[in-house]
């Protein structure tokens, strides 16, 4: 019997590298070294990391499509759908107003950019006025032109998720009416979500490259001696977010019967490619499969998921506020409580909508400021060389965040295996 567990024991220290957490943590931590040590052959691994982050996006598309159009389909009554979508929103909307309210306190009490006493004419503001266009850009076109694609297969090969959304919605939908002459369409539905999933296992297998490839690039090319400079800053924003999701995302996950560093350390391999890649995007098809196998019903996940993505962003809408105050200190600009209440009206309204891709966050951060006259837009050029070490930051507390959000409504809708979730969580 000893020799057995003695092998069993050896078995399991030779494999513990075969795990993909293992593998992309080592590869994070070799591409820091790479930066580091040789920031010219880390700049040069560019390259690679978008070609993996490109692979992600390709099958982003047709994971939605079939996830979420399946899953309507086989809805027992299309007023679930309504329901889902309306417990989505209202879920949505408080929570990432909490993480804005959050973002300002903390930035309040600490205050971060107090002392700078940084001249705002002196600003380059030119450095961000790509980001200012791309901002005012996003807030006309992005709900009201860019949610209707051109036709029903170019929302597949666009990249916005918006637009597959509204697609598979409208396909599910169809499907779900015509009824009992559909059922092949449906049994095709999930035929092909199988091989597409297996299709993301694949991809998968390389996230070690791409999130190594990620992080070599962003030390070799920004150095890690930017973050001395706003090192307050850059402190104050991780505290906050994991202060964010240990308490409030911490107490939602123990009213809905689950433990939160449980669900984090289940996610722990999309966490870890999160963190390599800045995106969270790069994580969503495999966050949808591991929702599943949690116990959520597919048509739920299909649907909060890619919603949650563009309108319950938790990360994006804590490090908004905080910058945007950062850069108020800074200036030196005081900002009246009727000021700060403003800033906070419209960035609930910006924060919507954004994309879950490295660089969302100072958009959205630009179209904020654009509106808030008495905080100078070119102040932003104080942030935008740290902005890339706190969007890894963003893309982890939105990704957490989603899942949470995920699990709290299945619960909701009666659409939640509870003995699945607890075999998935360990508990």
């Amino acid at each position: 019997m000893s020799g057995t567990m003695t092998a069993r024991g050896t078995a399991r220290a030779r494999g513990w590298w075969r795990h993909l957490y293992v593998q992309v943590l080592i590869a994070i931590v070799a591409g820091v070294l790479l930066g580091a040590l040789r920031p010219d052959w880390g700049s040069a691994m560019k390259p690679v990391a978008d070609a993996f982050i490109a692979a992600i996006k390709m099958v982003i598309a047709p994971v939605i499509f079939l996830t979420l159009s399946s899953g309507i389909a086989h809805m027992r009554a299309l007023g679930e759908l309504g329901r889902v979508v309306l417990r989505a929103f209202a879920y949505f909307i408080s929570v990432s107003t909490l993480a804005l309210i959050v973002g300002m306190i903390v930035a309040n009490i600490v205050q971060p950019g107090s002392g700078l006493g940084i001249d705002p004419r002196t600003l380059d503001g030119g450095a961000v006025a790509g980001y200012v266009g791309e901002a005012q850009h996003a807030s006309i076109s992005a709900f009201l032109l860019d949610i209707i694609p051109t036709t029903p297969l170019s929302a597949l090969t666009d990249g916005s998720i918006l637009q597959v959304l509204f697609v598979s919605v409208l396909f599910g939908i169809a499907v779900a009416l015509v009824g009992e002459p559909a059922a092949p369409v449906v049994e095709l539905l999930d035929r092909l979500s199988i091989i597409v999933f297996r299709l993301v296992a694949i991809i998968m297998r390389f996230a070690p490259i791409g999130a190594g490839a990620a992080m070599a690039f962003t030390v070799g090319h920004y150095g890690l001696g930017v973050l001395t400079n706003l090192a307050g800053l850059v402190a104050t924003v991780y505290l906050t977010s994991v202060l964010f999701v240990l308490v409030v995302l911490g107490l939602i996950a123990r009213a809905a019967g689950f433990s939160i560093i449980r669900l984090i350390a289940y996610l722990r391999n999309e966490l870890l490619l999160v963190l390599g890649t800045s995106s969270s995007e790069a994580a969503l098809p495999p966050l949808i499969g591991r929702l599943e196998a949690a116990g959520c019903e597919p048509g739920v996940v299909g649907l909060v998921v890619p919603l949650g993505y563009s309108f319950n962003l938790d990360g994006t809408n804590i490090y908004m506020t905080m910058a945007a105050l950062f850069i108020a200190q800074a200036c030196g600009v005081d900002l009246s409580l009727g000021e700060q209440l403003t800033l906070l009206g419209v960035a609930v309204i910006s924060s919507k909508g954004a994309a879950g891709v490295t660089g969302s966050g100072f958009i959205t951060l630009a179209a904020t400021l654009a509106v808030v006259p008495s905080v100078p837009v070119a102040g932003m050029a104080l942030i935008l060389g740290v902005d890339r070490f706190m969007s890894e930051c963003r893309a982890l507390v939105n990704l957490v965040g989603n899942a949470v959000a995920t699990i709290v409504i299945a619960r909701w809708e009666g659409a939640l295996d509870r003995e699945m979730l607890t075999r998935a969580l360990g508990k």
